[in-house]
Formats: structure tokens, sequence, C-alpha cells
């Protein structure tokens, strides 16, 4: 064998070692391209690679047991020689699932700062407090209302995002203050969603950035508050809380909130975002009663943009049991007083 001979067949047998699992046209190209001073014809590259490869002229060694890294991949769906299902975007969200020793739970929900109602969070915090005294406390959502986030046509004169961060981060400190002991969970609403969906449509290139992050410009990390996320269902043992945007509910969630999210959920389930006070029982088969709630708001009742409405102010107060069992009392705030 000439010297020329030797240094092409050199070349080949190190493409072929470190690319055991490329076929060999595909690797054959590869050496071409990279080699076009040592190569002319394809077909001379692709036959040398079957000689140092001991491949027959019909056939290709079994590489199927071999594991192609995602760069080899990538090279060859570039060079079309074959075609596998593509990698999948796809990806679930997990529950989050509250710890067993958090088990005295106060849920406020649709607070909507700064459109809140000052004396109705007064009246519930001071409840719990005197007759509550819960070791966790979830916030469900729309906390902060996001108002020049919103979709609809906006007044420019009203609050600014700037002071919704400002008021909000007061309450979250407030919280703190009345319940030192408890654990903090702060779920996001459809209204702190608005946020995200501002970003994508006004400064893409800020997503992904964790400065731009609603929970960063709130500093959960430094309150010492759980984030759980949009769509994400959490459950305090047999109970599902969400915030009610996760499920479609359509006309139906505003005739009885909680017995639309029974015909989603079938399951034991509390969201607020309706901003009123329901319940719905229902009998399975083997004679579980399976229970659904929506809870009231602590926002404002009679809005600009809706001054006639179902809303009503309220809380609920979770206790759950060693076997996942629970107690809802599902509170309201009629006339300055809870009942």
């Amino acid at each position: 064998m000439d010297k020329e001979k030797k240094y092409t067949t050199q070349i080949v047998k190190e493409y072929c070692e470190e690319n055991t699992t490329i076929p060999t046209k595909t690797l054959a190209r590869m050496i071409l391209k990279n080699h076009p001073l040592d190569f002319t014809k394809l077909e001379t590259v692709r036959s040398l690679v079957r000689t140092v490869r001991q491949e027959h002229q019909f056939g290709q060694p079994d590489t199927k047991h071999l594991k192609r890294t995602k760069e080899q991949i990538q090279n060859a769906r570039k060079q079309k020689d074959w075609h596998e299902i593509p990698d999948s975007d796809y990806e679930e969200l997990p529950p989050y699932i509250i710890p067993k020793g958090n088990n005295r739970i106060l849920s406020l929900s649709d607070v909507h700062i700064p459109y809140h109602d000052k004396k109705a969070i007064e009246l519930t915090i001071d409840y719990a407090k005197k007759k509550i005294d819960p070791n966790v406390i979830y916030l469900n959502g729309d906390i902060m209302d996001v108002y020049q986030g919103s979709r609809f046509i906006k007044d420019r004169r009203l609050r600014d995002l700037a002071g919704e961060l400002d008021m909000t981060r007061d309450f979250l400190d407030y919280i703190n203050e009345q319940f030192p002991k408890a654990k903090k969970y702060y779920k996001i609403g459809n209204h702190e969603e608005r946020w995200e969906t501002y970003l994508k449509s006004k400064a893409p290139e800020l997503l992904g950035i964790d400065e731009f992050q609603l929970s960063v410009l709130l500093k959960f990390g430094e309150k010492g508050y759980q984030l759980i996320k949009s769509k994400q269902f959490a459950f305090a043992g047999k109970l599902a809380i969400l915030h009610g945007h996760e499920v479609f509910a359509g006309f139906g969630g505003q005739v009885n909130p909680a017995r639309t999210i029974f015909t989603r959920a079938i399951s034991n389930t509390l969201i607020g975002h309706h901003h009123r006070t329901s319940e719905h029982n229902e009998k399975d088969i083997r004679g579980n009663i399976i229970s659904t709630f929506s809870q009231g708001c602590l926002c404002g009742l009679r809005p600009e943009y809706m001054p006639h409405n179902k809303w009503n102010h309220g809380f609920s107060f979770i206790e759950v049991d060693k076997d996942g069992g629970f107690q809802l009392d599902n509170l309201r705030i009629i006339k300055g007083k809870v009942r």
C-alpha cells in the first residue's frame, strides 16, 4: 500500500473509531467535507469506510444497540440519511404536595392588590389569629391585579406596575408579621400570569431572565414564600387546591362554581377565581362523598367594570387529618362579620 493510500485509510479509521453509530454514507460525506484535499469522490470515501468497518457491499454493521449522542443525531438528521421519531417538547408539570405537618391551612384568594378591600382583609386576619391559628398561609392566586398587564383597555392614570409590586411586597410582609411561624405559599393566578403574557408580547427578550420573573420581583426567596406555578395543582391530603383558571369553566362557573369544578375534577377540590362562596357534594358508587368548594374574594366588590355581580367576601380554613381526610370551613364575610 503506497503512502497516500495509508494516509487516507488512517483518516477513515480515525473517523470510524470516533463515530461508530453514524451510518456509512453519512460518515463518508462528513469525511469528504472535512478533507477536500485528500478525497475527491464520495464513493471512494464510502468504499474505504466499508472496508474499515468490514462491511459487505449491501450491508452495514448492526449498531442499534449503541446509544447515539445528541450531536450525532443532529448530524445524521442534517444529512437526511435516516429518520427516527423526533424528540418531544412535552413536559408534565408535577403537582405540589403540601407536607403532612402543614395541616392547618388558611386560604386567601383574589385580593387583587391594589384593588383590595382593606376591611375584609383585616376581618379575615383577626378571625384567623383568634380562632384558627393556622400553620400555613396559602395565597391562592390573583393576590396581585397586574392591571397594566391586562389585555383589556387600560386607564393609564391608574396604578403603574411598580406601584403594584411595592404594595404586594408590603402585603407579603404584613402576612409574615401576622403569622411569623406559618409556612407561606403563593399560587400564581390568571392575574399574575398577565405579567409573563405581557413579556411575551411586548418584551420577549426578557423571558427567561431571572430578574424579570415575578417570584424574583416580589422577593419570594427573601420573604419565605414557596412558589406554586400558574397551572400547577397542589394537594393537601385528599383535597386539591386550585386557583380555578387551570380548568375551563365556561358559563357554568358563573351559575355554581363548586358544581362546575366537580364536573371537571370529579375529586375533592377547592378553588377561588370566581369570587363566590359555594359548595357541592355528591356520592360515588362506593358511597364516598366528593366535595367541591369555591371561596370568596378579598377585593372590592363593585369595580367600575362590573358594578353589579354575585361576588362576596370570604376565605377558607382547611384542617387535614393524618390519613389525608379534611375538614373545610368555607367562610363568608357579610356586613362586617365572619359567618
